[in-house]
């Protein structure tokens, strides 16, 4: 529920600033990639910190390699894509490059949600409301690649 409140937080005041006359936040798009920005900053720090790494490489489905290697890669790539999405010559690349790694990132969650996982002593988000939660990312990834 973090994430969300990272985004529509980031965007509504990314947004609000356009309005007030930060001409480089007035539009919907752009107040998007802030918002998106902000999520994937977050939750790129969650990967190396904040109480929660063990629970997010404890997400990581066995059958895959280095589960401590991919949190952190994860988290890099979250970082440079939160990075891109601020870029004028990036954001369009960065917004479809974090779409594709929310899909790859999926059975993560699915498995957390199936084996209940914690988080920093807390219960990963319940599967149904988690897929409704990927599917808005996805789709504000895929709204800031398109527009």
């Amino acid at each position: 529920m973090a994430t969300l409140i990272a985004l529509a937080a980031g965007t509504g005041l990314a947004r609000l600033l356009g309005l007030l006359g930060v001409d480089a936040l007035d539009s919907w798009v752009t107040a998007l990639r802030v918002g998106l920005a902000l999520m994937f900053f977050l939750t790129g720090l969650a990967h190396f910190g904040l109480g929660r790494r063990a629970g997010m490489i404890a997400m990581v489905p066995p059958r895959l390699p280095r589960p401590d290697l991919l949190v952190t890669i994860t988290g890099l790539l979250e970082f440079a894509g939160a990075v891109g999405l601020l870029l004028p010559a990036t954001y369009r690349l960065a917004a479809v490059c974090l779409a594709l790694l929310m899909v790859a990132m999926f059975p993560a969650n699915v498995y957390a949600a199936r084996h209940r996982i914690t988080l920093a002593d807390e219960p990963v988000t319940r599967l149904p409301l988690r897929t409704a939660e990927q599917l808005l990312y996805i789709g504000v990834a895929l709204t800031i690649a398109l527009v």
